[in-house]
């Protein structure tokens, strides 16, 4: 059985250890130590990462009586090592689950709201509640956390059986029995986990939500703690420093003055989309009186600059309308949009043509025999409209 060195002093990064066992793990390398401060992949937590001597850790997994290290190089049993873990790896791991304790423990005190389950990611973590929460809610809940935060109570680890464990207020129900560890944020929570934290609450530095959304009838917040909060702020400083030089608004005024563009450029589109009905027809004219014939299709092929997707459609109808006429108008630029339309007495399916050519060129669409529409074709339009004239030409 492997000694865990992180269960009782989550500070420490260097140990010496024997190799017990070594083994491969899923085609890796991977060795068993007598003891080891690596913290396995467990209870919403990532491993750690560091060094077994010259020997890199590149994953932990924990089997229940022991943890194996998964190396990039193969030990030998009975070898004496000294293991190094990822300092910033595993202080950025302590802040975030402390963290998520304290804001856990926000929501279950303030609004009796409990967390069902805890994910740590690389770049941000989740916990998900298993009710509602209002803006207002989670607004509450962070203060309250951040509050237990700037004050710097101690945490600490302490080991009680069954029986002592149902005396103490948890915040939870454990999910196993025996002898159980506990974490404690003083006079604010009391948890069972095996993870790793921090000594005082001050080390986490801030706790920020960056986002909720509704899980069933749940909540998941999306949050960061520590490091992670600071390297957010400076990506949320920097977007709306250049959104406020851009706009030349305040950042209080950044959500009306998008929206207002967000207006604005619905209406432009809306007025494009008029303009480009109304040009359709004299566009039209101008492309029948240059259709080509390919074998005996009289055929319209061009690629539009300055066109919509509505426009090329209503382009390519326009044309159409003219009766003995095939119509093939793509965009300018790739990825190619593309609009397939027949004129009466023409006999070429356009959504069979469309369909060939997606398959040479990629892209996705469909339509009826008359009519059909595609886009993201991935190649120069005069290649895409040269397979079309010889598809079309080949009958």
């Amino acid at each position: 059985m492997t000694s865990r060195i992180y269960y009782t002093d989550p500070s420490c990064v260097t140990f010496e250890a024997i190799v017990t066992r070594t083994l491969v793990h899923e085609t890796r390398p991977a060795a068993v130590l007598d003891r080891t401060a690596f913290y396995p992949t467990s209870g919403g937590q990532p491993f750690d990462t560091g060094r077994l001597g010259l020997v890199d850790v590149v994953d932990v997994v924990d089997t229940g009586d022991e943890v194996i290290h998964v190396l990039s190089a193969a030990l030998a049993e009975g070898d004496r090592v000294v293991g190094e873990i990822d300092r910033a790896r595993r202080q950025d791991h302590m802040q975030q689950h402390t963290g998520q304790h304290l804001l856990s423990a926000a929501f279950d005190t303030r609004f009796a709201n409990a967390t069902v389950s805890f994910h740590m990611g690389s770049e941000v973590s989740t916990i998900d509640l298993a009710g509602p929460a209002t803006s207002d809610d989670i607004a509450a809940a962070v203060r309250d956390a951040n509050q237990i935060v700037w004050e710097n109570r101690p945490v600490s680890i302490r080991f009680v059986s069954d029986a002592e464990a149902a005396g103490l207020p948890l915040r939870k129900e454990p999910t196993r029995g025996g002898q159980l560890r506990l974490i404690e944020v003083d006079g604010f929570d009391v948890s069972a986990c095996g993870g790793t934290h921090v000594s005082r609450t001050g080390a986490i530095g801030m706790i920020g939500v960056l986002a909720s959304e509704k899980q069933r009838s749940g909540t998941r917040i999306t949050f960061v703690c520590g490091g992670r909060a600071l390297k957010a702020l400076e990506t949320y400083r920097d977007a709306i420093t250049g959104c406020v030089r851009t706009l030349s608004v305040l950042p209080p005024e950044l959500p009306s003055a998008v929206e207002r563009l967000q207006l604005e450029a619905k209406d432009q589109r809306k007025a494009l989309s008029r303009l480009q009905e109304q040009l359709a027809g004299f566009e039209a004219e101008r492309l029948v009186n240059g259709a080509i014939m390919a074998g005996d299709v009289r055929l319209v092929a061009s690629a539009m600059d300055g066109w919509d997707v509505p426009g090329l459609k209503a382009l390519g109808t326009a044309v159409a309308r003219h009766g003995g006429v095939l119509a093939i108008i793509t965009s300018a630029a790739a990825p190619v949009a593309i609009v397939i339309a027949r004129g009466g007495g023409v006999n070429v399916d356009a959504g069979r043509l469309l369909k060939a050519l997606t398959e040479k060129f990629g892209g996705r669409g469909g339509g009826k025999p008359e009519l059909a529409q595609g886009g993201g074709l991935n190649a120069a339009p005069e290649d895409i409209l040269r397979a079309a004239k010889e598809l079309v030409a080949g009958g």
